[in-house]
């Protein structure tokens, strides 16, 4: 069993303070930000998109982790590589927090994932928001050497040497993925360590998940079946960790219509809605603990730009910003 060395301070973090406060919810958005069938999108225009979110104030923008194309899931992320979109996207923003849901630590060395996401953070002011997951793509593992039953396992050995690569100079690692003595990563993170946010479950139980992350990224349910998952979070957050904070985020898939006051008709992993029932909805959540919801467009019928404008406008107004609200 390993035991995580948890040296550094989320609040010290740019990114983690524009996404997440006690009692206040703020709002991402997931690449590609625009609406497309199967999954091919066409990843057009996204760097003025990306400013336009942090421009209308918006938290975060939401990068995935999908190394290679399966027809049967029917979604390649924002195609390109998270580190080098990161990086790329990073140099065409300034304030916004930058989200990872999530990496995929299994199939990664902890090395490589420490080298670029310190790269990352540095090279962004600290804005790299780090979530991470034991992966759910069976057909991903065999390509990558990794067996997929042993994802658990290797999830938290990844982690404890993740952290221990971002938090310690010249740390001694034994590990499944090699053995490090008198060497050191560099650079290391702009504070002491870069935020973690465990995605899902990862294979590993609530209790796990509260001791050793510094948040919590799950999945849209019913309002009141995540009204409970909240509950059940910030009960075992408060046993496991008394006095911390630990944000609740999830992602949420919208179909915003042009009837400003349409009910919530379900789509996969969210809803259509009107921007009045959305602001219903996304207050109820904050109301119950939530902290992060991370808009997903997918699915959309109406052009990226206008659905923009109409959150700007008329949803985001309900939810200040946590930076400016600090």
């Amino acid at each position: 069993m390993f035991t995580c060395n948890r040296q550094q301070r989320p609040t010290d973090n740019p990114g983690f303070a524009q996404m997440f406060a006690p009692g206040r919810l703020s709002l991402g958005l997931f690449f590609p930000i625009e609406s497309f069938a199967g999954d091919r999108p066409s990843m057009g225009g996204q760097v003025a998109l990306a400013r336009r979110a942090e421009q209308a104030g918006f938290g975060a923008l939401w990068f995935r982790d999908v190394p290679l194309r399966d027809p049967d899931f029917g979604d390649v992320g924002q195609v390109f590589d998270p580190w080098v979109y990161l990086g790329y996207i990073a140099a065409g923003t300034r304030r916004i927090a930058l989200a990872t849901g999530a990496i995929v630590l299994p199939i990664r060395h902890p090395v490589h994932t420490a080298k670029a996401a310190a790269s990352v953070d540095r090279l962004s002011g600290g804005r790299l928001v780090l979530g991470v997951a034991s992966g759910d793509r069976p057909s991903e593992f065999p390509a990558f050497g990794r067996a997929l039953e042993a994802r658990g396992d290797l999830f938290r050995e990844h982690l404890h040497v993740l952290r221990r690569l971002l938090g310690e100079s010249f740390p001694a690692v034994d590990s499944a993925y090699g053995v490090l003595r008198g060497l050191d990563l560099v650079p290391k993170p702009r504070a002491d360590g870069i935020p973690l946010l465990v995605t899902g479950h990862s294979r590993q139980s609530l209790d796990w998940i509260a001791a050793h992350a510094d948040g919590w990224v799950t999945y849209p349910r019913s309002l009141e079946a995540q009204q409970r998952t909240i509950a059940g979070w910030r009960e075992t957050a408060a046993r496991v960790r008394p006095g911390e904070f630990l944000p609740f985020a999830q992602s949420l898939y919208l179909d915003l219509a042009d009837d400003p006051g349409l009910p919530p008709q379900p789509i996969h992993l969210g809803y259509r809605v009107g921007r009045r029932p959305l602001v219903e909805l996304l207050a109820a959540l904050r109301d119950a603990g939530a902290n992060h919801v991370a808009l997903n467009l997918k699915y959309g019928r109406r052009p990226a730009v206008a659905v923009l404008d109409e959150l700007a406008e008329h949803v985001l107004p309900a939810f200040a910003p946590i930076a400016a609200a600090a």
